[in-house]
């Protein structure tokens, strides 16, 4: 089963998705229910305000198909490129509708992260991770943001530049060498305005959180009803910021916190990651006989300290028909992957076992492809050239060497083995073609209705304290904390959690105090 993930590149801060959602549920298989989607053409009673100038889009029809064996109904819809340009050229935004399986009390909108992940990926699973008491009562809308997959899209590399680009590793940041990985960054970029156009400097999150509303509009609701995860809570806030009288329902699991900088977002990102994969270690050890790992924890956190830095100059030899080899790059990201959940910690000791006691890095090399899906000889998604031009335009981090190094030193400090993948993120945006956005919002959402911020504590991607820092900020944040491993909590975690959010969004439910869910 394949699994959204939130992609960095070599040349940004590494980032986070819900990739644990469908993760945790490899293997299974869940009878889907019978359902008759209608297929016809309706054109949809507009719901709420419509922004001056922008009628058209507020009033276009819809027209839905029955897709997905039957399951599901699938549509396009128009947005302006530019919202704060009426008349701006238009983009397709691509949807797909799982109806609920009773009657409706509006449509919840999904996001599983990134940016860049797909929600009509994340709604294909929506029957396997999401409670019956909420699929009995509302429609699951997933829209593929502007930039992303099936909607307008970002591109930029072909499969035999990107296996190049990713591959690559910034070590030895100098005066001499940051103007080569500069190139390079600057390189990507040009290749993303050339074969993207003008969207480009429009896939921003606050252009996407807008398109929310037109979709919350040609839905029907009121009030926008949503659940997102990871980066999904960031655009969910977001919206939350800008139209917080049409917040509804809302749940953000796996929380970006909207006060930290780029740096110290990759500082406790750095440490997140460190931190359970210490916990993978401790796990590991305590079963010797199938452990490729030895000694105590720190000791075998050495042994994979050891591994990537001997791929700093030697790449490891793999099984790849194309040829490809292990470099440094390519192995973190390998062990990154299996962070998100515990259910793929077997196939990293497997992994590991192959790279320090035979010096073979396919399998390394296979998690580092599920990580960045690739698939077949080649990606099955555009998600990480939109993970770059998404954050490129929501923040940039510190390009100059001096600051950079700086930072680096903090985070390779605080997380010796896991740190270095996460410094010099500053050069990937330096010179990005289109500046970064203006938030022009009230990141606390005054009078919005209360909202529900879930954390994780064994959370790599986005360590719990950035759930208490998002639910702190919002005025009506509600913290609800799953103690712990895995990124992202509802519909893989406990029926505390599962209970919790269904009462929530159906009956109306806020918790009077944090059920601190085990």
């Amino acid at each position: 089963m394949t699994a959204p993930r939130r992609r960095p590149t070599p040349f940004t801060a590494f980032a986070a998705t819900a990739l644990a959602v469908t993760i945790a549920l490899a293997g299974c298989a869940q009878e889907e229910p019978d359902k008759t989607p209608t297929g016809t053409t309706t054109s949809s009673d507009v719901a709420g305000p419509i922004p001056e100038g922008f009628d058209t889009y507020y009033t276009q029809d819809v027209s839905w198909e029955s897709c997905g064996g039957g399951t599901y109904e699938c549509a396009e819809v128009s947005a302006p490129m530019d919202w704060d340009d009426p008349d701006s050229e238009s983009i397709s935004l691509a949807l797909q509708l799982y109806r609920a399986r009773g009657d409706a009390q509006g449509t919840v909108i999904l996001n599983p992260g990134g940016p860049g992940g797909s929600g009509i990926e994340l709604v294909g699973y929506a029957p396997m991770i999401f409670g019956s008491k909420l699929l009995d009562n509302y429609n699951l809308l997933g829209f593929d943001p502007r930039g992303v997959g099936q909607s307008s899209a970002v591109a930029c590399y072909d499969t035999t530049e990107m296996d190049r680009y990713l591959a690559l590793t910034i070590t030895n940041v100098t005066d001499k060498t940051l103007p080569v990985y500069q190139e390079e960054a600057d390189r990507f970029a040009e290749a993303c305005k050339d074969n993207t156009g003008d969207l480009l400097g429009h896939v921003d999150t606050i252009n996407s959180a807008r398109d929310m509303d037109l979709l919350r509009a040609l839905m029907g609701d009121e009030k926008l009803h949503y659940f997102g995860y990871s980066y999904g809570t960031q655009l969910g806030a977001t919206y939350a910021g800008l139209f917080p009288e049409n917040v509804g329902r809302m749940a953000l699991d796996g929380a970006i916190d909207p006060r930290l900088t780029p740096f110290e977002q990759s500082l406790e990102q750095a440490q997140g990651f460190e931190h359970v994969m210490r916990r993978y270690v401790e796990d590991c050890l305590s079963t010797p006989d199938s452990c490729p790992l030895s000694g105590d924890v720190d000791d075998a956190m050495g042994e994979i300290a050891d591994l990537l830095e001997s791929l700093t100059a030697n790449p490891m030899q793999t099984d790849d028909p194309e040829g490809r080899v292990l470099t440094r790059s390519l192995a973190f990201y390998g062990l990154a992957y299996p962070m998100y959940a515990p259910i793929i910690w077997p196939d990293l000791s497997s992994a590991l076992n192959l790279a320090l006691h035979s010096r073979d890095g396919s399998e390394l090399l296979d998690l580092s492809d599920a990580y960045f899906g690739r698939e077949g000889g080649q990606y099955t998604d555009n998600q990480t050239e939109a993970f770059t031009a998404i954050n490129c335009l929501d923040s940039r981090s510190a390009s100059d060497l001096a600051t950079m190094e700086k930072e680096a030193q903090q985070i390779i400090a605080a997380a010796p083995v896991m740190g270095e993948s996460f410094t010099y993120g500053g050069i990937g945006c330096a010179n990005w073609p289109y500046d970064a956005v203006t938030p022009d919002y009230d990141t606390s959402a005054p009078g919005a209705a209360p909202i529900l911020v879930i954390g994780t504590t064994h959370d790599p991607a986005t360590p719990y304290k950035w759930s208490e820092g998002l639910a702190d900020t919002l005025e009506s944040g509600v913290l609800i904390t799953n103690e712990g491993d895995g990124h992202g909590a509802y519909g893989q975690s406990n029926s505390c959690i599962l209970n919790t959010v269904d009462d929530y969004f159906v009956d109306g439910t806020v918790p009077d105090t944090d059920p601190m869910c085990s």
